[in-house]
């Protein structure tokens, strides 16, 4: 049988990373579903399309093809219509679309039902918002990554600074609360810790710390 393991959290808490790591240290499959919504941010915002106005949103995903794929390195590689699009989807201005087609609940329907097909046939690592609530709620363990909304604005500026891109460190502050409330209140699989989740906060975690507790609650299950 698969075995399935959640990790849920806010933005910038470090998912990926870690998820990523743990996926690699047990040989199991990393899927990052938030590259799937940035995939369909990315779309809207090629087309021009509204992406505060659902039914036009809805509409456009109809010509969607979204999928996965992994490099000879195991690092998940992700294809928007044929094209791959890993890098162009890692920006902010993608990011907060994502945040914000991913509140309706036809998008959810298309990448869950992806997602869950994925898990079904293979062990996986999945991290996301909505994980251990919506796409795995039978998952074999499921945690909460989160960190406070300072440290996360330093890991973003650190990673845009080291991309590059010039940032305003208050701005990502501001960008990453925005961002936590509409993930939080959002009418459709709002981000939650569920009761069987176990928290881990990584606010003065190092990446490897923070490793070591998951494999540990993996291993004591």
């Amino acid at each position: 049988m698969p075995y399935s393991i959640a990790i849920d959290g806010p933005a910038g808490a470090g998912k990926s990373t870690i998820a990523k790591a743990v996926a690699r240290e047990l040989g199991y499959v990393y899927i990052d579903t938030g590259a799937m919504y940035r995939a369909v941010g990315l779309y809207c915002l090629n087309n021009g399309t509204d992406i505060n106005d659902e039914s036009l949103v809805v509409a456009g995903i109809k010509d969607i093809d979204i999928s996965i794929s992994y490099d000879e390195e195991g690092a998940q590689q992700v294809f928007l219509n044929g094209e791959n699009v890993s890098s162009k989807i890692r920006t902010q201005e993608v990011g907060a679309a994502a945040s914000t087609v991913s509140q309706y609940q036809p998008v959810r329907d298309l990448l869950v039902a992806l997602q869950q097909k994925l898990a079904s046939k293979t062990s996986v690592v999945m991290d996301g918002r909505d994980i251990g609530s919506k796409v795995l709620p039978n998952a074999d363990t499921k945690i909460y990554l989160t960190a406070s909304v300072e440290e996360r604005a330093r890991r973003r500026a650190k990673e845009l600074m080291e991309k590059g891109e010039p940032c305003d460190i208050k701005e990502v502050e501001k960008e990453i609360a925005e961002r936590d409330y509409r993930d939080m209140h959002r009418e459709n699989s709002p981000l939650i810790k569920v009761e069987d989740a176990v928290l881990i906060d990584s606010s003065d975690l190092t990446i490897d710390e923070t490793i070591d507790s998951i494999l540990d609650i993996v291993i004591k299950r």
